[in-house]
């Protein structure tokens, strides 16, 4: 029988990114707002905010990257075709020190950017970022 062994002798069908998070690829669109956002904001109001600040739609597949007032977080908006993926990056020290300005309501980031960014670095920089050490 195909599909999810879950006790059931009823066909489940395997659930896309069962085992999966949100993967940053070279070809995934990339928008980070200008603006920061209330941190307690949830999918509803992320994706209203997608809609009416950054005149993008959240059904798109777009990753939307949102910095929350503090600078200590951001959260992160993505549609996988079955619902909506919210994720949340707390600093435990320090804030984003980089953010993007400007006139319009959001940037464009690439795949290796916003991997820089998600690390607390800087995205318009080619070093990587500096790594602290985890004590075990």
């Amino acid at each position: 029988m195909e599909g999810n062994d879950h006790g059931s002798d009823q066909f489940q069908p395997d659930i896309v990114g069962d085992d999966l998070l949100i993967q940053i690829t070279p070809q995934l669109r990339i928008l980070v707002a200008i603006e920061a956002i209330d941190g307690r904001k949830g999918i509803d109001s992320l994706a209203q905010l997608c809609r009416e600040k950054l005149d993008a739609d959240p059904f798109s597949g777009c990753l939307f990257i949102f910095r929350c007032r503090s600078a200590k977080s951001i959260r992160i908006l993505a549609y996988d075709g079955q619902g909506f993926w919210l994720g949340t990056k707390r600093l435990s020290k320090g804030r984003f020190r980089w953010w993007p300005t400007g006139r319009d309501a959001s940037n464009t980031l690439r795949a290796h950017q916003a991997q820089l960014l998600l690390a607390a670095g800087n995205p318009e920089t080619e070093a990587a970022p500096v790594w602290r050490q985890v004590s075990l």
